[in-house]
C-alpha cells in the first residue's frame, strides 16, 4: 500500500493512505531519510521510500503554484 507522510508529531509520523483516510505510524518504522511529502510504500512488512513517484508528485506540484503566480 501507498502513503504520504503529511507531517511529524513527536514520535509518530501521520501517513494519508491512497484512499484519503489518515493514519499514524512509528516514526522509527519508516526509513530514516523519509521527510514530510515523500511517498512511502508498506511491502512485505516494511516501508520504502518511492523516489520516483516522489519527484512526480513534487513536479506536478511545483507545476500548479507556478500557474497559479503566473495568472
Amino acid at each position: 500500500m501507498q502513503y504520504i507522510i503529511d507531517r511529524f508529531e513527536g514520535n509518530f509520523a501521520i501517513l494519508e493512505a491512497e484512499n484519503g483516510e489518515y493514519t499514524g505510524m512509528e516514526r522509527a518504522r519508516l526509513p530514516r531519510e523519509a521527510g514530510e511529502g515523500d511517498v512511502v510504500v508498506h511491502e512485505l512488512g516494511a516501508f520504502r521510500i518511492d523516489r520516483e513517484e516522489t519527484e512526480r508528485r513534487r513536479a506536478r506540484i511545483r507545476q500548479k503554484m507556478k500557474a497559479l503566480w503566473e495568472e
